[in-house]
């Protein structure tokens, strides 16, 4: 997906449900950071969380992946 093409569907898709108060929850994708998004949300007084950047050693699954690959 490109920055454009998700825009459009802020704009007109995401964007007319949200409600007061929502929180879209996004991940570090460069489209999701493209001019015209914050602001369509923002228009609808909902807020934007991103998620932090990918960090394997904070992540509980990647442990047990390690744990299964020795096993074996």
């Amino acid at each position: 997906m490109n920055g454009d093409a998700f825009r459009m569907y802020v704009q007109h898709v995401l964007a007319p449900t949200l409600m007061p108060g929502d929180v879209v929850v996004l991940d570090n994708l460069p489209a999701h950071k493209v001019a015209g998004i914050r602001e369509a949300i923002a228009d609808r007084r909902a807020q934007i969380f991103y998620l932090p950047p990918y960090s394997p050693d904070m992540n509980p699954i990647e442990m047990a992946f390690l744990q299964a690959q020795g096993a074996s």
